[in-house]
């Protein structure tokens, strides 16, 4: 009762029997003790080792904190000790006396040393010590534990290398050692357990390859090895495993083919081999792995067809074979899959047309077929899948119109058919799509007026329709669409008069809407001199490389901002037409005056924002995320959606401009240029230090590859709050080094001004980011993505790992490949 741990229950009457959470002899001993989550705190007191018949102490998920007390050894009839999820941090060398102790539960405490009396307990059979800041080797008195057949130590920040002494653990039946540092290889002795039942060691640093005689462990239910650095093949005995229901091995750099005895599996239900480097076609047995809920080879080298039996696994929820090599066409069978609620074939080399038999999939949700080549037309069935929420058709050979069943789609947020053959004009049945939010239909041959219905569209964020014959005049139902943030429909056949009414609708303050146009060509010459008072040096603002920057408010209540450049500039942003790339309302070249009209950005330079603290803290992981993937849709526009690539040359955090909503535009176009296939584009190196691609010190040849390597210098720079100089010379030279990087974790790097990054998607989108960043790094030209790509990843952001930030290390994300 001095404890005072059940001081809050009322009825407390004379014998301790009656307590909550305390069961009893017949004699009126105490056997249990189970006061989980009930709000205690402080330490526990060490009268609680004068309860000798104690024989369960569960005391987990509270506020507990100290050391243990020493009178625990007193308990020796104890069998299972729980304080799991307190702030306990050391344990007594007395515990050694609890020699009946069979279960030990430490999980989320804050103990650093592991005892060696632990490995007096020789009856233990259950250690569990998830989440104790250990950061050390895995205890050694761990290996006298001979009866041990649970052994967790997930997230312990354990350094070294699995010893082979594991194999001494023969009664093992859960060894869960995953999200550690852990490295080197696998030991050949793990596979002397073959009581195993799960073998989790996903999240570390190993490398070496899987042992070959790991289909020794028959009794197998889970098997992850993801998110390490292991090479070599896929061993054939692995499918000796046919308890396996779990088989993850994501995240590796494994190589060779799928074992093409994979259908022995046959209980499989989640077989992930995603972020490798496997080759070779998909073995046609895995039609015989009928259970399979999950099947995930996404971003491997795979080649060959899909195996046309594929329509055998029913069962089949998630289908994600991504970013492959895959031809052929898409088997009719698919339809046979009436469980699938996601379908992603994104970049392969399918081609044919979309079989009939897809409509029979009514819980499809997620629909990806974009980067292939699909031809024929875009079929009307599709409008028979009730349930699909995303549908990307995108960069394929879809010809013919856009069919009017795609209205059905009632549940539809994203529709992508850009980067296609699609004629005819937009059909107003699209405006039945009430839910959408992204709609991108650029790059095609679409002509036509925009249907005035668009008004009921009213929860669309963006809107692509650029690089088509569109034609008429822009309807102002657009008014009517209050979520809109984007609209792009440059290089159009558009005209007639844009409305007063229209030129002054800007919805959320950032002048996104209607950018697609040129200034309308009304500001006089004598409006600029007014503004400027004759360009009195009150107005200017700043002065950049070559001149100086005033800021003024023209007539019509505009503030653009002057910059005295050159033609250079004029020559690119008077044709681009890009959200984050800085608008160009006007120019004057004179003998007496020269100056540049732009779109005023409220809050400067991004090298400003991040190099104060005040402003740093302003932009939150949210707007640094946007920024980033601003800067890559502005880069991919300029590579890839002109007849010329144009090459900025200069991407810095000096050159990204920031308007009042803290969205990105890249600025400074005084050193682009076309790339000209007909050229050596031999050029003399420009550009800002310490973002410029080292291949240009020795070939002087400018490729789109250099503005990639800025965009990785830079989108790191955004992260980490300031230049990544220091980083970068740790990982140029981790080649010869791994060392130097394994063990730098992402929470490490990231900005220390704001608070680290919460929620799943937050801290994903933050490890996508430093992946791709790490991709772009890349020494040789060709290993770095294309900004296409890139753009392109960004909207489906996928990251292979899903874990906190302090168990990301900077090896695993630069392991990765595109």
């Amino acid at each position: 009762m001095e404890t005072g741990w059940w001081s809050n229950y009322s009825n407390i009457g004379v014998h301790h029997c009656t307590w909550p959470g305390v069961r009893c002899s017949v004699a009126g001993s105490v056997l249990e003790i189970d006061l989980s989550g009930h709000g205690l705190n402080g330490s526990i007191t060490p009268q609680i080792g004068a309860l000798s018949k104690l024989k369960s102490l569960n005391l987990s998920s509270n506020n507990l904190r100290g050391e243990l007390p020493s009178s625990l050894g007193n308990l020796t009839q104890l069998a299972v000790l729980d304080v799991s999820y307190n702030e306990v941090d050391s344990i007594p060398f007395e515990i050694e006396k609890m020699e009946n102790l069979v279960a030990l539960n430490l999980t989320r405490n804050l103990i650093v040393d592991m005892p060696s009396a632990i490995g007096l307990l020789t009856n233990l059979t259950h250690l569990i010590m998830n989440s104790n800041p250990l950061r050390s080797i895995i205890p050694p008195q761990i290996w006298k534990l001979k009866k041990l057949r649970t052994l967790h130590l997930r997230n312990c920040q354990l350094n070294s290398s699995i010893p082979p002494y594991i194999g001494k653990l023969k009664s093992l039946v859960n060894l869960h050692l995953s999200s550690n540092m852990l490295v080197g290889p696998i030991p050949s002795s793990i596979t002397n357990l073959t009581n195993l039942q799960s073998l989790l060691l996903q999240g570390n640093q190993l490398n070496g390859s899987i042992p070959r005689e790991i289909g020794r462990l028959t009794n197998l239910i889970t098997l992850a090895l993801s998110s390490n650095m292991l090479v070599g093949p896929i061993p054939s005995s692995i499918t000796n495993l046919t308890n396996l229901q779990s088989l993850l091995l994501q995240g590796n750099q494994l190589n060779g083919p799928i074992p093409q005895e994979i259908g022995r599996l046959r209980n499989l239900i989640t077989l992930a081999l995603s972020f490798n480097m496997l080759v070779g076609p998909i073995p046609s047995s895995i039609s015989n792995v009928t259970n399979l809920g999950s099947l995930l080879l996404q971003h491997n080298q795979l080649n060959g067809s899909i195996p046309q039996d594929i329509g055998r696994l029913t069962n089949l929820v998630t289908l994600d074979l991504s970013s492959n090599k895959l031809l052929g066409p898409l088997p009719p069978n698919l339809g046979n899959l009436s469980s699938l609620e996601y379908l992603d074939l994104y970049i392969n080399k399918i081609n044919g047309s979309i079989p009939i038999e897809i409509r029979n999939l009514k819980r499809l949700t997620n629909l990806d077929l974009g980067a292939n080549n699909l031809s024929g037309e875009i079929p009307p069935f599709l409008g028979l899948l009730p349930s699909l929420s995303v549908l990307w058709l995108d960069s394929n050979l879809f010809e013919g119109f856009i069919p009017l069943d795609i209205g059905k789609l009632k549940n539809l947020t994203l529709l992508f058919l850009s980067d296609n053959k699609l004629i005819g004009s937009i059909p107003s049945s699209l405006c039945y799509l009430t839910n959408l939010q992204w709609l991108f239909l650029d790059r095609n041959l679409l002509h036509g007026p925009i249907p005035s219905e668009i008004g009921n569209m009213t929860n669309l964020i963006e809107l692509h329709l650029d690089s088509n014959h569109i034609s008429h005049s822009i309807p102002s139902s657009l008014l009517h669409l209050p979520n809109l943030r984007y609209l792009s429909m440059a290089s159009n056949l558009l005209e007639g008069p844009i409305s007063h009414e229209i030129e002054s609708f800007n919805p959320t303050e950032n002048g996104d809407l209607f950018s697609i146009w040129n200034f309308d060509g009304k500001i006089a010459f004598e409006d600029i001199i007014k503004a400027t008072e004759d360009f009195d040096m009150k107005y200017c603002i700043g002065t950049g490389g070559y001149g100086s920057v005033y800021r003024a408010v023209l007539p019509s209540g505009r503030v653009p901002t002057y910059d005295t450049s050159f033609r250079n500039e004029i020559k690119f942003l008077t044709e681009i037409r890009h959200k984050n790339i800085v608008k160009l309302h006007g120019f004057c070249l004179h003998n007496r005056c020269m100056f540049l009209i732009y779109e005023y950005m409220e809050n400067g330079s991004l090298f400003y924002a991040l190099s104060i603290d005040e402003e740093a803290v302003e932009l939150d992981w949210t707007k640094r995320v946007n920024i980033v993937k601003g800067v890559a849709h502005a880069l991919s526009y300029m590579h890839h959606d002109w007849n010329h690539p144009i090459v900025h040359r200069d991407i810095s955090s000096n050159n990204v401009l920031l308007n009042l909503e803290w969205e990105a535009f890249i600025a400074d176009f005084g050193t682009a240029r076309f790339l000209d296939p007909d050229s050596s584009n031999r050029t003399v190196p420009v550009g800002t230090y310490g973002y410029i691609a080292p291949e240009l010190a020795y070939s002087l040849v400018v490729t789109e590859k250099c503005d990639v390597y800025s965009f990785g210098v830079l989108a790191l720079e955004i992260l980490m709050g300031k230049h990544p100089g220091e980083l970068l010379s740790t990982l140029s030279s981790s080649s010869s080094s791994p060392s130097s990087v394994q063990n730098v974790t992402l929470n490490e790097i990231l900005d220390p001004r704001l608070p680290p990054p919460r929620g799943r998607k937050m801290v994903g989108d933050i490890s996508f980011i430093v992946m791709i960043a790490l991709a772009c790094l890349q020494a040789k030209l060709k290993s770095r993505p294309t900004m296409k790509l890139v753009s392109q990843e960004f909207l489906r952001i996928k990251s292979p790992i899903s874990m906190p930030l302090h168990e990301i290390s900077l090896i695993q994300l630069k392991n990765y490949e595109l």
